[in-house]
């Protein structure tokens, strides 16, 4: 009876799936199809194939059927990476949604996935998130070049995922929660700035090594007290020698390129594509700011995108259409006026006028005459008196 039973159940699937979509890995629950679309793309897919495809993140963790499917897909290797998306992304449902990036070419080689945790990379736009033009950029750089960040990105071998049952739920393979701000009780009743928050600054006490001295002196053990007031805190680091020398330094190396970006723009003609102006430029930029001390190259890349979408596209666009020489145009404006014109007053309300203005227009020169045939009987009476 029980080898019946599984017989019956074999000839149902195979009915059911008549392109062996599913044989391999496993059936997809009748309620929760995601894995559904997912195997149908791999099935689609030649011997060194790529695909991707967004669902939610339920997939990353659900068991029974879909814990069988994960594991069976990780185990052939074609399952690459993993991209956590930001949660209200996307119309119709706030929950977040992953890429899951497939790979059947080199797959039996594959020892990992690659996880980017891009969860907090976004904008509020009204009433959902959007993704910037870095926050694309960057996953993009990330995954391609496999880069491994802390708290964004790393690869995680099988070995680890089958050490966690086939979970791939990204918090347990990447920490993104962000350092909570230790209140210092000592410092609160007592006074003083405890020594490991001034520590917490290395990076700029790196670049600037006689700042800290000029702004801290030790009060005691384990506190630092302010040398100057609150309000001169901004223009005494401003003004200190270590630090305008580190201005200095970024500006004259964003002057070369933007040097090199203004004699690339001037030598723009007409018939130049704009989408392509603008990804040179901003892929030059993004590059040039790359190795700068406390410089985020991904947000200089936005703040020239965000030039771009408000300002500068308009520009190269008229360039591109019409070059550099400047055309004068005449702006008409309909006021439903009749303007004095070589053109009769009947053709004017003809072409401009719509048919209930027509008939105002009418009345109106009919009481205008009236008016003036009145006025010429006043003055004849005047002149026979």
């Amino acid at each position: 009876m029980e080898l019946l039973r599984d017989r019956c159940n074999a000839e149902r699937v195979v009915r059911s799936d008549p392109f062996e979509r599913f044989a391999a890995f496993g059936t997809p629950p009748a309620k929760q199809g995601d894995y559904a679309y997912l195997l149908h793309i791999i099935r689609s897919l030649k011997s060194t194939g790529k695909g991707a495809c967004i669902l939610p993140h339920g997939v990353l963790f659900r068991g029974n059927a879909e814990g069988a499917i994960r594991r069976n897909l990780i185990r052939r290797g074609y399952l690459k990476g993993i991209i956590g998306l930001p949660a209200n992304l996307f119309y119709g449902t706030g929950i977040p949604a992953y890429i899951l990036l497939l790979d059947k070419e080199n797959a039996q080689a594959r020892r990992g996935v690659f996880m980017v945790d891009a969860s907090k990379g976004y904008l509020k736009d009204g009433p959902k998130n959007r993704l910037r033009e870095r926050d694309i950029h960057q996953i993009v750089d990330v995954f391609t070049n496999a880069e491994e960040h802390a708290g964004y990105s790393r690869l995680v071998s099988h070995e680890e995922i089958e050490r966690n049952d086939f979970n791939l739920n990204l918090p347990r393979y990447i920490d993104t929660q962000e350092a909570e701000d230790i209140q210092d009780l000592g410092g609160h009743l007592h006074g003083g700035i405890p020594q490991r928050d001034v520590d917490a600054l290395a990076p700029y006490w790196h670049l600037c090594p006689s700042l800290s001295t000029s702004l801290f002196a030790p009060s005691r053990p384990g506190y630092l007290k302010l040398l100057v007031e609150a309000a001169q805190l901004k223009p005494t680091i401003h003004q200190h020698p270590e630090f305008a020398g580190f201005i200095g330094g970024l500006e004259k190396h964003f002057a070369e390129w933007r040097s090199t970006a203004a004699a690339s723009l001037r030598a723009l003609i007409t018939g130049c594509h704009p989408k392509q102006v603008i990804q040179q430029q901003a892929e030059a930029l993004l590059h040039h700011a790359e190795g700068q001390a406390l410089i985020d190259p991904y947000a200089i890349y936005q703040h020239l995108m965000d030039y771009w979408a408000t300002t500068m596209q308009d520009d190269v666009y008229a360039i591109a259409a019409e070059g550099w020489v400047a055309k004068p145009a005449r702006v008409l404006e309909d006021t439903h006026t009749l303007e004095p014109s070589l053109l009769g007053a009947r053709l004017q309300m003809a072409l401009y006028c719509r048919p209930s203005d027509q008939s105002r227009h009418r009345l109106q020169g009919a009481s205008h005459r009236a008016c003036c045939v009145d006025d010429d009987d006043h003055s004849s009476d005047s002149e026979l008196g």
